[in-house]
């Protein structure tokens, strides 16, 4: 039998962990017919949590003498883990699951731009009429005054924000920090909030029905969880983060056999622009990530 490359290990797990994600929204998205979203959170948590601290405990990452930045540098990821589910969940709740995953793809362009304004990382021309014409992208998805038009997606906005400001705080933390360690953190943030936020709501008993969509929800978010490292630990990230978008198929499948949801022309060729663009946007990266490696080598 012919072995695979690890890059194509990689893509596979990439792929594995897209398609879990998505899963796991379609069985939360399904699961708000009866659970409040601050209960939904807190109990999707519990699941995360003991997840993630036998995996630090496996892997001896449980380190708290950590620099003050780094720690500061924590709360605020995990303050943006907080905002992203919050205003994700919210917005998937009462969308249809492929238009709050295809403004979600943004996300690489949104991270590149922050990056070049808040770290001073280069940003030439070509990226940025990318992210220029991926924004052109969401708002077609998102066609404001248009008939099809939500209010909550500018929740799904805000949820690209706070995941960027989680993934810039991420790229500042120095590598001293274990990931894992970073995962467990934010899920025990999420949980809190969800805690906090479900003394204030009524609670609905757990028909089988929402248990076992409950129980789907972890599992696939738990498998996410490892698919999503291996991805990572496996291949190099130019090639394996663009499978990242199998995502955004997966989601519009579901969505039509699961949810009856059909996205309108528009908002799937917004979907199909934000796609070509954060494409691009990351084989841009990966050249200049080449030639700075290149040059580095002829220095030595």
């Amino acid at each position: 039998m012919p072995v695979l490359s690890d890059n194509m290990r990689g893509a596979l797990f990439m792929v594995c962990a897209m398609c879990a994600y998505t899963f796991n929204d379609a069985f939360m998205k399904a699961l708000s017919d009866e659970v409040p979203l601050f209960q939904a959170i807190f109990l999707r948590g519990i699941g995360a949590v003991i997840f993630l601290a036998i995996m630090c405990r496996l892997l001896g990452q449980f380190r708290f003498g950590f620099a003050l930045r780094d720690w500061g540098l924590l709360l605020l990821r995990t303050a943006g883990e907080l905002g992203g589910t919050f205003f994700f969940l919210t917005a998937l709740f009462n969308m249809p699951l492929a238009n709050v995953s295809a403004i979600l793809q943004v996300l690489p362009l949104s991270v590149s731009l922050a990056a070049a304004l808040i770290l001073g990382e280069a940003l030439g021309w070509r990226r940025l009429t990318a992210i220029f014409v991926g924004f052109v992208g969401v708002l077609l998805i998102i066609q404001p005054g248009g008939a099809d038009f939500s209010s909550y997606s500018i929740y799904a906005l805000c949820a690209v924000a706070c995941a960027t400001m989680r993934d810039i705080a991420m790229r500042r933390m120095s590598r001293d920090v274990p990931a894992v360690f970073v995962a467990l953190i934010a899920a025990v943030g999420v949980m809190g909030f969800g805690a906090i936020g479900s003394l204030f709501t009524p609670w609905q008993p757990l028909t089988t029905t929402a248990g076992l969509q409950l129980g789907g929800a972890m599992t696939f978010m738990i498998f996410a969880y490892i698919a999503s490292a291996s991805a990572m630990r496996f291949g190099e990230i130019g090639f394996v983060a663009p499978f990242r978008y199998t995502s955004l198929l997966v989601a519009l499948i579901l969505g039509v056999v699961v949810f009856d949801e059909w996205p309108n022309a528009l908002a799937l060729t917004g979907g199909g622009i934000v796609v070509a663009t954060g494409l691009f946007t990351l084989y841009r990266e990966t050249k200049l990530q080449i030639r700075h490696r290149v040059m580095l080598d002829r220095i030595k």
